[in-house]
């Protein structure tokens, strides 16, 4: 570079060579040195902060190895849909490893969002906009992320007591629900939470 050499190697094969001779040399490398990266400097003056969105690169992403599946999807559906759809291509190993690969940078940026989307799970004293997906008598279930839904029990419906859920909500509403609790696959959501939240910010704006 300009400030110098990093590091450098040199055998000695024949005597002769000392310390000012290697001083001379290395002063008439600076000074072509300098001469061909001023030269290089006209093209381009300092590193791409990115590489060219059509150079090709290969991107590595984690997952859980319990979502691969819905990566996948049933006969490699989802896979093949993304594939198709951002013209990357997508391998997945055991351990949820995801590589990536493609030479376009938007088809990069697609393809993570989508698998991201896919395999997002819940994480407790998050809210969500859900959307109700089946009324059952003990409360609703509600799809916060795609292809994911957690159980919205009937106390947990409304800061009052509900005596029939379908009196509250409907299929295909949406609502803000918040995470309460996890059990291994199972989500509880409240929706409880998020009303008595907004009356206390109500009640603390009025003092």
């Amino acid at each position: 570079s300009s400030e110098g050499i990093t590091a450098l190697q040199m055998d000695i094969k024949v005597a002769g060579i000392n310390a000012m001779i290697l001083q001379e040399a290395l002063e008439q490398a600076r000074k072509g040195r300098m001469h061909i990266l001023e030269i290089m400097q006209k093209a381009i003056e300092a590193p791409r902060e990115d590489i060219s969105p059509y150079a090709p690169r290969i991107i590595t992403l984690k997952i859980n190895p319990e979502k691969i599946r819905d990566v996948i999807g049933k006969g490699g559906s989802v896979i093949r849909a993304l594939t198709e759809e951002t013209g990357a291509k997508i391998d997945i190993e055991d351990d949820g490893t995801v590589l990536i690969a493609t030479a376009d940078g938007e088809a990069a940026a697609a393809a993570i969002a989508r698998i991201k989307a896919i395999t997002a799970e819940a994480e407790i004293g998050e809210t969500y906009l859900g959307t109700v997906s089946r009324i059952v008598d003990f409360g609703a279930f509600v799809e916060i992320l795609p292809g994911l839904d957690g159980l919205l029990h009937i106390s947990e419906i409304s800061d009052r007591r509900v005596k029939d859920v379908r009196d509250e909500l409907k299929e295909g509403q949406q609502i803000m629900v918040k995470c309460i609790g996890k059990e291994g696959n199972k989500v509880k959501l409240s929706r409880k939470a998020i009303l008595m939240e907004e009356k206390a910010k109500a009640s603390g704006g009025e003092e």
